[in-house]
């Protein structure tokens, strides 16, 4: 049975279309999601949570001049962040604030024992997804330009390999149509 070069094309289309498809869905995925969380960054952080744990310490606390390090490493020993420890200051009197590795924080007001522990954390599947889109190198960057190259084929290929006129009629709308979306996004901000 003699097959027309069309129907070559439509196969050898099938063919990329299916494997890139494979190839990238996880890809395609990982972006989506992350792009989902970059999009609601106001409402949610998607590199780091935040906890705030207000307390109070019932010993007595020396002043700016009576502070050591041991003294603040005894403070941080309840919280299991005595690793952690990097330096201290006191932005104004009577407050100390304690920095610690990977951004979290212990301000204490020594006359009154008041103390605020913010702990900070990285969110461990979103904020490797979402570090995806900021080009964390150039390695990335040659990925990222031949996922892009490949989407564009998907596309392609997905448009040819179905038999007829797809570009007319309501496959040819719907193509307009999604070109248009984004264009009118652009000046509807």
């Amino acid at each position: 049975m003699p097959s027309s070069k069309g129907a070559l094309v439509r196969k050898i289309c099938r063919w990329v279309h299916r494997d890139l498809s494979f190839l990238f869905a996880g890809m395609i995925i990982i972006y989506a999601l992350s792009g989902l969380f970059l999009n609601h960054r106001n409402s949610i952080d998607p590199s780091y949570t935040v906890s705030r744990k207000e307390y109070r310490i019932t010993e007595a606390l020396p002043g700016k001049d009576g502070m050591t390090r041991e003294r603040v490493l005894a403070l941080l020993r309840p919280l299991d962040e005595e690793e952690n420890f990097t330096q201290f200051y006191f932005p104004q009197p009577g407050q100390m604030k304690v920095f610690l590795k990977g951004g979290s924080s212990l301000l204490v007001d020594t006359a009154t024992g008041h103390a605020v522990y913010e702990s900070v954390k990285p969110r461990p599947l979103i904020a490797p997804m979402v570090k995806l889109h900021f080009n964390p190198g150039s390695w990335w960057t040659w990925f990222a330009d031949f996922f892009s190259v490949c989407l564009i084929l998907i596309t392609l290929t997905g448009l040819l390999m179905v038999r007829g006129k797809t570009l007319w009629g309501r496959a040819g709308i719907l193509l307009l149509v999604g070109i248009l979306i984004p264009i009118l996004f652009l000046f509807i901000e």
